[in-house]
This record gives structure tokens, sequence and C-alpha cells, in this order.
């Protein structure tokens, strides 16, 4: 546990500040809730949903969620968690967006590009790239980045339009947000480091 003395390891990412679990089973328990916490969180954020006009990908809360939780869980425990809300979205459980499942929807690349977005940040993450408001903003648009660069080529195959259009429909119109999620996260991140690993 982090003290005002001690400085927190600079590999470190917020899920390892928890305490530490006293066995090995305790580490292995931790961490499968933290992973299921992290999907559960995804799936709960997605159900914050506004429907884009002409666009088959609403504005949702899960793109923000995905992002954080990779970044707050590491690259191993990130990928984990959304390689989780994937699955079990896949196969059924109705978590997606506007309460959807299942794989053949038009968006579902975005959902395969959350988990490559969570290993990259929480990969990031490990290397200190949430601990100030300019590289956890930077660490958030790569994120995004690592999101569209599935989802758009996706939503193109999938409505076999050209990758150009599919840009048009699944990309510029959620840039705006984009950024303001990227701010918001750049306050607070930092602030959660603050507040818990410099105690």
């Amino acid at each position: 546990m982090a003290t005002a003395s001690t400085s927190v390891p600079s590999r470190a990412v917020l899920a390892d500040l928890l305490p530490a679990a006293g066995t090995r089973l305790g580490t292995q328990a931790r961490d499968l809730a933290l992973v299921a916490g992290g999907a559960a969180l995804t799936g709960l954020a997605a159900q914050l949903s506004v429907n884009v006009p002409g666009s088959p990908v609403p504005v949702t809360g899960q793109t923000f969620a995905a992002l954080l939780v990779g970044t707050a869980l590491g690259a191993r425990r990130g990928v984990a968690s959304l390689g989780l809300y994937l699955l079990a979205g896949a196969a059924g459980l109705p978590w997606f967006a506007e309460a959807d499942s299942g794989w053949s929807m038009a968006s579902f690349g975005y959902v395969i590009g959350f988990v490559l977005a969570a290993g990259l940040v929480g990969a990031l993450a490990r290397r200190g790239a949430d601990r100030s408001p300019a590289r956890t903003a930077a660490a958030m648009v790569l994120g995004s980045l690592a999101i569209y660069a599935v989802g758009v080529p996706y939503l193109a195959f999938a409505l076999d339009v050209p990758l150009a259009r599919a840009a048009e429909l699944g990309l510029y119109p959620y840039l705006v947000g984009d950024a303001l999620k990227a701010a918001l996260a750049a306050g607070a991140l930092p602030l959660a480091w603050k507040l818990l690993g410099r105690r």
C-alpha cells in the first residue's frame, strides 16, 4: 500500500493499488472479480445509448467504459475483461448497445476493437500514461483509434459499402464525443492516482 513517503511503482495500474491477496488463490479470485466487473461495467455503460440518424452505430457509454477498464486493469486483465464482454454478448447475453447480442450486427467490429484498445491502453498505463492529463488524453485517443481501426472496416464489410462511406457512417459523427471522453478521462484518471496512489 502506498503512503505519502513511498512512491507507487511506475509499472503499476490502478487495480494494483487494491489490497494484496494473501494467497495465490486469493489473487486469482481478485483478478477474476476485476475481469468480470469490468465486463459488467462495459455492459451497463452500453445501455447509455443514443441513435445517430442515418447510422447503424449508436453513441454509447461502452467505448468510454472499455477504455477505462483497460487503463485501470492493465493489458492482461483488460483484454480478458473486454474479451469476456465480447464472448458473452456474442453468445447471447443482451448487454451490447440497446440490449443487443450476437455477432451479426454491423457494429460488432467496434466490440472487437474494444479488446484491442483495452490491451493498448492497459500497456500504456503500465508505463505511466494515466498519471498526467496530457498523457492520459493521448492514451485515450490512441485507444479510440484502435477501436475505429477495426470497427470502420468491419462496418464497411457488413454494409457492403466503400471504406470512405463507412467512415462517414461510423467515424466522423463520433469524433467530438471522443474528444470529450478523452478530456474527461484526462481529469479523472490522474485524480484517481492522487487520491489512491499517493495517500
